[in-house]
């Protein structure tokens, strides 16, 4: 097989990266109207986000001792196989079982490819590894955001079947799979294969983890449930959708904006302050005077929220040099972070059902809010620089 050129790559990872989100996203803009017909409590039918994201965590691990055993590119390709087949799925997502199930394969795809992605940008894209994230980082954001935008409208042109419009987001795996079949398979050297474990010794390792569990549980309980507590607040679901769909939006801004100042000034850590510092106002500001300026707070929680995550998910192309390694840091990151990060949106449901409001859950995720400006100055390095990775 020829190899592609370095366009074709870059098109290849952000196809790939797109669609990381929608079969999470999606769902958002539709989770009270599916629950409502399914006879689903908000506890169960936030497994539909919950179940992918703990996916994402506990089956991370495998992402590296796959690459070394099929290799990496041939491994993405299996993960773009089994999103797409699993977002097809949801045409028959009128049967909670399936519509749950899917969520779980969803999830085992984005847990295997996304560790493998960064090992891909670091094998494919040496000298260039900087302005590649930040494609990368706006490709998965491109894809959260239209998966939360777009779904709707979809599913209106579908006939108002909201199972058409959950399975519409098979067609850009489609399309990236298609792509990926090209993609040359690369088999990992002897060096690499022998490389060890996870970095679970690693301090900064832990504390990349922690920011990144606090990030995700933040997104994805508010992918969830930000829709609901604008509706419970007394704005109308039109206004509510509308401030969700600007929150993506301005994600999707931040998400190219952020990496490149912080490219071009060096100034990630400085960056990654800033934007938990602006989620904690938002999230107090939706939490205890929602209809006060809201579409202000969503765009400033589009901003940091967004911005953090797309900061945040590359910190490990930062701190070691070869693909196999970024893979295992990447791993370990995903494992503990979405692990942890995947009980936000079931507790945040829970919680609402037993205070009978959202002002509680709402109150919770401002103060992890809080913590996420904590151990983003934490993570600034101190004394010499811990950016070995020559990037």
């Amino acid at each position: 097989m020829q190899p592609l050129s370095r366009a074709m790559l870059l098109l290849a990872l952000m196809l790939a990266a797109i669609n990381l989100r929608p079969g999470i996203t999606s769902l958002a803009p539709l989770i009270e109207r599916i629950a409502s017909e399914l006879a689903l409590s908000r506890g169960l039918i936030s497994l539909t986000t919950a179940l992918p994201v703990l996916c994402m965590g506990l089956l991370a691990p495998l992402a590296p001792r796959l690459a070394m055993r099929f290799g990496l590119e041939r491994t993405i390709l299996c993960c773009l196989g089994l999103i797409g087949g699993a977002l097809l799925l949801r045409l028959g997502g009128h049967s909670s079982p399936i519509l749950i199930g899917s969520a779980a394969l969803v999830g085992i795809g984005i847990a295997v490819a996304g560790p493998l992605l960064s090992g891909f940008i670091k094998r494919h894209f040496v000298g260039h590894v900087g302005r590649v994230v930040i494609w990368y980082s706006f490709g998965m954001t491109l894809g959260g955001a239209g998966g939360a935008v777009l779904t709707a409208p979809v599913t209106q042109l579908l006939g108002d079947n909201w199972a058409f419009g959950l399975a519409a987001w098979a067609l850009p795996a489609l399309l990236a799979l298609a792509l990926w079949l090209r993609v040359p398979n690369q088999r990992e050297s002897a060096d690499e294969v022998g490389g060890g474990g996870l970095p679970w010794g690693e301090p900064r390792a832990w504390l990349i983890t922690a920011f990144f569990a606090i990030q995700a549980g933040l997104f994805y309980a508010l992918t969830t449930w930000l829709v609901a507590r604008y509706h419970e607040a007394g704005l109308t679901l039109l206004h509510s959708n509308a401030l969700f769909s600007t929150f993506m939006l301005v994600g999707l801004v931040s998400a190219y904006v952020l990496p490149w100042l912080a490219q071009r000034f060096d100034n990630r850590y400085q960056l990654l302050v800033i934007c938990g510092l602006a989620s904690t106002l938002c999230l107090g500001m939706i939490t205890f005077l929602p209809t006060f300026q809201p579409e202000l707070w969503a765009v400033l929680l589009g901003f940091g929220l967004s911005g953090s995550f797309a900061l945040s998910l590359v910190l490990p192309l930062y701190e070691v040099h070869t693909p196999l390694a970024v893979s295992r840091w990447t791993a370990m990151m995903l494992f503990a972070g979405y692990s942890i990060g995947s009980l936000a949106p079931v507790l945040s449901g829970l919680g609402r059902d037993l205070a009978g409001n959202y002002q509680l859950p709402f109150m919770v995720l401002t103060v992890l809010a809080l913590l996420l400006s904590v151990l983003a100055w934490r993570l600034q390095p101190r004394g010499q620089n811990a950016e070995t990775g020559g990037l």
